[in-house]
């Protein structure tokens, strides 16, 4: 029988297993909610609140990476919700970096349909709050790596990944080369974003993606391998490259894992998730130990964030795990995702993880904002977690990504209420990260939604169901990617 974690009837009762836990130093809970609405300077620039909406892929773009009916749906849905940091969704900067068919696309083509779903959210905002002042908008801009559709893009063989992903041991990475012209089209997608008027640009370096792979690129030979200098070598080129072309004026965030963890696997007897054997000393991942990779380093994590301060970056947005290797380490989960298993631990244990990594950044950097992650668990309750972290300086910004998609308005609720609405929260069934994982659409990939909240989406997750039920028959797999498990 399937385990029921969130059980609680009161703040109280929360606070509780909390502290049963041995997670108090973690997980701060203050009623004060009006430090969620108190401003925050940002690159010269001052937000309203400390509240973001974080980069959440809705797959639900055209074939050639224009957004589309929906795009503009949750995007306004996002405008009026009132979050100050409104962050758009990872958007790859090369055709061959898209991790979906329905993956947005930064490029001239796509440019003004860019702008106009921009122009859409700010005006969305305007209509509910009379002007969009301290809202800031940013973009993130990605290379999925290994993640991406047609052909596999690595930079590094990984002992795990590769047998899950269906790649040899003779499949080529990417070279030296490949990855100067990629540092490029990242300042010619940053260039055309600052041309579109987004306020801020995210070089994406989490979960799995490219530039993630290359922080933990330690077994690569050459310039962009090895040692920390080289593995930061991309992110340090792109940073430079971009300010010296548009100006140190120009607001760069990043958001980074600060920890990537082990590949997990479901236990077939038990269906709980469990490490996959890992070689010693672990040397592929960021952030691991490498003589105990269950365990945070937290020495690079600090190190790079203190250098992305040292090069002008505005803020940093951090977070953690891999969600087709280990989802319950970056997204901590009731129900687990459809390709998945049940969580090894009680899901307060990866929200402190990951509350704690956010308190471990901010106290590196200074004054430098740091976004903290890893509240949508906590389900009502979100908002006193989110007002301790500020209170106690453990972050300048909170943010929100699968909660947002369920409850948009989770920031102006509790503006205007005093308390989130317990019938709009995430609950954290996983539904979304299903309706990602269906391949079986006419386009190739589902859009992705809130299938228990949002009407509009659980006529397309039902679909997706009915679908899948007939490809089983069939003995094909409506599953894509390298997140079978």
């Amino acid at each position: 029988m399937r385990r029921r974690y969130f059980r609680y009837r009161s703040l109280d009762e929360l606070a509780e297993e909390i502290e049963s836990l041995g997670l108090g130093n973690d997980i701060k809970l203050s009623h004060n909610l009006r430090l969620l609405f108190s401003q925050v300077e940002v690159g010269g620039k001052r937000l309203k609140n400390s509240l973001a909406v974080h980069p959440m892929e809705g797959c639900d773009g055209t074939l050639d990476g224009k957004p589309d009916v929906l795009t503009y749906r949750r995007y306004e849905r996002f405008g009026y919700g009132g979050a100050a940091l409104l962050w758009f969704e990872a958007t790859a900067v090369v055709p061959e970096g898209r991790a979906n068919t329905r993956q947005l696309l930064i490029c001239e083509e796509n440019a003004k349909h860019f702008e106009a779903l921009l122009t859409a959210a700010r005006r969305a905002h305007k209509a509910i709050y009379g002007s969009d002042d301290g809202l800031l908008c940013g973009i993130q801009l990605t290379h999925s790596g290994r993640y991406s559709i047609g052909k596999p893009v690595i930079a590094f063989h990984h002992p795990v990944l590769d047998v899950r992903c269906g790649i040899s041991s003779d499949y080529q990475m990417c070279s030296d080369d490949y990855l100067e012209q990629l540092e490029d089209k990242f300042v010619e997608a940053i260039k055309l974003a600052m041309k579109i008027g987004f306020d801020f640009v995210d070089i994406k370096q989490c979960h799995g993606y490219l530039l993630n792979e290359l922080l933990a690129a330690k077994s690569r030979a050459g310039k962009y391998g090895g040692s920390f200098e080289n593995r930061t070598r991309f992110i340090r080129n792109i940073i430079m490259k971009a300010k010296h072309e548009l100006g140190d004026g120009i607001m760069i965030a990043t958001r980074f894992n600060m920890y990537d963890g082990v590949p997990y696997e479901r236990d077939s007897q038990t269906g709980i998730g469990k490490p996959c054997q890992f070689p010693l000393p672990y040397i592929y991942g960021f952030g691991c130990a490498e003589d105990d990779p269950l365990s945070i380093d937290y020495d690079e994590p600090i190190k790079l964030s203190k250098l992305l301060c040292s090069l002008g970056v505005s803020v940093l947005n951090v977070t953690m795990g891999n969600p087709y290797a280990n989802p319950h380490i970056g997204r901590p989960f009731e129900h687990p995702p459809v390709d998945g298993y049940e969580s090894p631990e009680h899901p307060l244990v990866g929200v402190a993880r990951l509350l704690r990594g956010a308190r471990e950044i901010q106290s590196s950097v200074g004054s430098l904002p740091v976004v903290a992650t890893g509240l949508s668990w906590l389900r009502q309750y979100w908002a006193y977690a989110a007002a301790g972290m500020i209170e106690h300086g453990y972050c300048k910004v909170v943010g929100l990504g699968r909660m947002a998609i369920a409850y948009p308005e989770f920031a102006c609720d509790v503006m205007n209420f005093g308390e989130a609405d317990s019938r709009k929260v995430c609950i954290a069934d996983s539904h979304c990260t299903a309706l990602m994982r269906f391949k079986h659409h006419p386009l190739g990939q589902y859009p992705v939604g809130c299938a228990t909240r949002d009407d509009v989406y659980k006529p397309i997750y039902r679909q997706a169901l009915s679908g899948l039920a007939k490809e089983d028959v069939c003995g094909s797999s409506p599953l894509g990617g390298c997140g079978q498990m």
